[in-house]
This record gives C-alpha cells, sequence and structure tokens, in this order.
C-alpha cells in the first residue's frame, strides 16, 4: 500500500510540474451535472474540460474526507474557480445545498460501494488486464502443453477432457489459462522491422482433475478450438488493479500503433491498440498519448516556377515527363486524430484504449506525448 501511495504522489507532482499551459474549460460546460449509472470520470470530465485527461490537474485535496474523489450516481459534480483557477466539486449526497460539497482529491480508491464511477470504461479493457500476454519467441516452449484429448480427436473444446503433459509433480494449482503462440509484434518506429515480443493468445481455461504424466484437465471454457501443443499458464488470484489516473509520460516518448485488437482496419473510440514503446521506452499504466495520422506520402507533379524559367522545350518536357522518384514526392505532416490511454504495460510494447477519436485512426499512425 506504501509503495502505492509513494507512487501516485510522484505521478501528480509529476503532472503539476509538467503542465506548461492552463487547463481549458470546455465552453459550454453545464453549472452542474448529476452523474448517473454508466458514467465515467473521463466522460465526466469531459463536460468540464476540452481535454478530459487533464482533470487530475484541478482535483483538490481535502484531508478530512476519506476517499473524497470517489463518486456515485447521483452525485452532484459542478466547476467552480478558487483564486481565478477552475477546481471540480462534488456533492455527496446530491440535491444543491442540503448535500455535502466536497473537492475531489487524487487518492488510493477503495471501493465502499459497488458502483463507484470507474475512470475509464473498464469492461472494454478487463479481459486484457490480465490476458493476453506478451512473450518472447522460445518463452512458451517451457509451459506445460496438451498432449491429446479423451476422444483423441484433434481438437477439443468446453467441457471436454484433455491430457496435459509438463506440470510440476505435486503442483498443487488446478486452474490453468490455455494459450497459443500468436503473430509477432514488429516495430515500426525505432528498430524498424525489429520483432519486439509474440502475442500468447488465450483461448480458453482448464482445470486439472488428476495428477500424473500426463494430467488429467477439464475445458472450462473456450474461445476457439483448442489443439494439441497448445499451452498452459497457471491462472493467477492476484486482484486486478482498475484505478486509473491520466498523467503524461515523464519523458519524450514517439511510437506507432502496430496491431489492434479484432484486425479492423479503422479503429475507434474504446478499441484497444498495441504500441511499440513499453517500459524500456518510460511509459507506464495511465499515460496519456495523442495519435497522429502517419503523413502520408503524395506525389507533387507540379512543376516549380524556377525550372520553367531555367529550362528550355526540350528539358522541360523531359522533366515533366520523367517517372515517379523520390524527388518530386512530398510527405505530409502527421494530423492529430485522437487520444490513447496506456492501461498495460511490457517491457517493449503496450497496450492501450482509444479513448478519444476526433479523426479516423489507422495502423502505424504515430502516437506521442500530447
Amino acid at each position: 500500500m506504501l509503495n502505492k501511495i509513494v507512487l501516485i504522489s510522484l505521478l501528480l507532482l509529476s503532472i503539476t510540474g509538467s503542465a506548461q499551459d492552463a487547463v481549458e474549460i470546455n465552453p459550454n460546460h453545464p453549472e452542474s451535472y448529476v452523474v448517473v449509472k454508466g458514467d465515467t470520470l473521463w466522460d465526466i470530465a469531459g463536460r468540464f474540460l476540452t481535454e478530459p485527461w487533464r482533470w487530475p490537474e484541478i482535483w483538490e485535496s481535502n484531508p478530512q474526507i476519506a476517499n473524497p474523489h470517489l463518486i456515485y450516481p447521483g452525485y452532484v459534480v459542478s466547476l467552480t474557480y478558487e483564486g481565478g483557477r477552475p477546481v471540480l466539486s462534488v456533492d455527496r449526497q446530491g440535491g444543491g445545498s442540503t448535500g455535502r460539497l466536497v473537492k475531489l482529491a487524487p487518492a488510493i480508491r477503495t471501493h465502499e460501494r459497488s458502483d463507484a464511477i470507474p475512470t475509464i470504461p473498464i469492461e472494454a479493457i478487463r479481459h486484457f488486464l490480465i490476458r493476453p500476454l506478451v512473450v518472447g519467441e522460445d518463452e512458451m516452449d517451457s509451459w506445460p502443453y496438451i498432449v491429446s484429448n479423451f476422444d483423441q480427436h484433434l481438437i477439443a473444446g468446453a467441457r471436454n477432457k484433455v491430457y496435459v503433459r509438463g506440470i510440476s509433480s505435486g503442483s498443487d494449482v488446478e486452474n490453468y489459462a490455455v494459450y497459443r503462440k500468436g503473430d509477432p509484434y514488429i516495430a515500426h518506429s525505432r528498430d524498424q522491422g525489429t520483432i519486439l515480443g509474440y502475442e500468447a493468445i488465450h483461448i480458453g481455461d482448464a482445470v486439472i482433475v488428476n495428477d500424473g504424466d500426463p494430467a488429467t484437465a477439464i475445458v472450462t471454457t473456450s474461445s476457439r478450438e483448442i489443439h494439441n501443443g497448445d499451452r498452459l499458464a497457471p491462472v493467477s488470484n492476484e486482484e486486478v488493479d482498475t484505478d486509473f489516473v491520466p498523467s503524461s509520460p515523464a519523458s519524450s516518448v514517439k511510437g506507432n500503433i502496430i496491431s489492434v485488437i479484432d484486425g479492423v482496419s479503422q479503429i475507434s473510440r474504446y478499441q484497444v491498440v498495441i504500441m511499440d514503446i513499453g517500459e524500456q521506452d518510460g511509459v507506464a499504466k495511465g499515460n496519456v498519448l495523442g495519435i497522429y495520422q502517419s503523413g502520408k506520402v503524395v506525389q507533387d507533379n507540379t512543376t516549380p516556377r524556377t525550372a520553367r524559367k531555367t529550362l528550355n522545350d526540350t528539358a522541360l518536357v523531359e522533366y515533366l515527363g520523367r517517372p515517379k522518384s523520390a524527388a518530386r514526392t512530398v510527405q505530409l505532416p502527421e494530423e492529430y486524430a485522437g487520444v490513447v490511454m496506456i492501461f498495460r504495460t511490457f517491457d517493449r510494447v503496450s497496450y492501450g484504449l482509444i479513448m478519444e477519436a476526433t479523426a479516423p485512426i489507422h495502423m502505424h499512425d504515430a502516437v506521442t506525448n500530447l
């Protein structure tokens, strides 16, 4: 717990120190807003700020109240000013002046009720907070594997019995996730073409019912056909942390979107993307990055005036008729397209959720500090 508090404190100091521009207020913001079920702190902040990810910057500490930033349906959020600076405050009871008005303050969240408003839509990423995994080229080779199923068919599914080799004798682990090695993640920016890791695709779950070599397991769930050779990894009982405080990376970073879940060609809000930046690059959970459409390369077919003045007729015809080349191509500038929040990091790649999409977002678009 102490480590978490220190981490959050450092994170907030980083936010305060790096914010050079004043928080811009949404000109169409309401005087107040009544929180409803299904809201997120990000969306609520978007009603008051033009850049909703900056809401931690206008929190105000109030140590007399435990967990003052917990917000529930029925609470009323208002924008007020103190000494000319904006402050978000919340009427915890609702009902205007009869309620208790407090300031939103950053803290470690302890859920008092199950309906507390989350920072971002957790259901969009819950599955990805534990699975899938990013592994090295040979990392899965040492994991237990399915050698056969009860009917000796090549595929298995939910409720099928399978036989597993490689589980340590005397292991008290019963619950396993079933994985298959996926395609490589390939760098598009720095070290272009380098393999950064492989996705370990989660394809099901299984429970061990009898020890041995092979051990006997029952497939409890499956999202696709399970094959002989698919690998198993113990299911973690560790509680998943679903608190996300928006922040800027500690240093300047730049990368690209290298994969998108479900393989769609055009990416929209609340879709999960994979980027070729990770912990080695200094990014962390909660970091917010801007997305910029990669500048396209276009052909410049307009002859410069200087060429028309200096070339004779024969040379000008040759100039205009020559084949396309690098000398007559132009790379357009990158254009802002949206915002992504990192929710899971690995050594060299990160998973992020698209939070804002103001223009079409595509594979290989750039991500960098806002």
